[in-house]
């Protein structure tokens, strides 16, 4: 088990989208792995973290790299995840993350999130995904 894994409830749940989760945030702290962040998602996915939206691949990316100006370091949790249903692929998420920032000092919140996945060529990819988040409360702490 990783430090990654997450409770579930008792619903049947793909293996494969667990693991998906799991190397997802993995590579979401992982600071130069932007390439690989977006292979987690479909061609024309929807991403959108707080009040920040970015459609395909490109805007993936940009936001990616943006998520990572100020911080040095973040370390996900994702406690709990709740599939809508047995063996669904939608799930809602819920967890804390820690940034490392640049400026100095540490900052953690909780998040929430809506994930809607898709099996391609025998792997898994999110074609939406949205993360709510207090920004006052992150901002706080820069």
């Amino acid at each position: 088990m990783t430090s990654y894994a997450s409770d579930y409830p008792d619903l049947p749940f793909d293996p494969i989208y667990k693991k998906h989760f799991e190397d997802f945030y993995a590579t979401s702290d992982t600071p130069d792995a932007h390439e690989k962040y977006v292979e987690f998602f479909t061609p024309d996915a929807t991403v959108v973290m707080a009040s920040k939206r970015a459609e395909g691949k490109a805007e993936i990316l940009a936001l990616r790299k943006g998520m990572w100006e100020k911080v040095q370091s973040r370390l996900h949790k994702p406690l709990k995840i709740f599939p809508y249903g047995p063996n669904a692929n939608e799930v809602m998420l819920f967890g804390t993350v820690q940034y490392g920032l640049k400026a100095g000092g540490q900052s953690s919140v909780e998040w929430a999130a809506y994930a809607r996945l898709k099996k391609v060529d025998g792997s898994v990819k999110m074609d939406f995904y949205q993360v709510y988040l207090d920004t006052a409360a992150q901002s706080q702490a820069k």
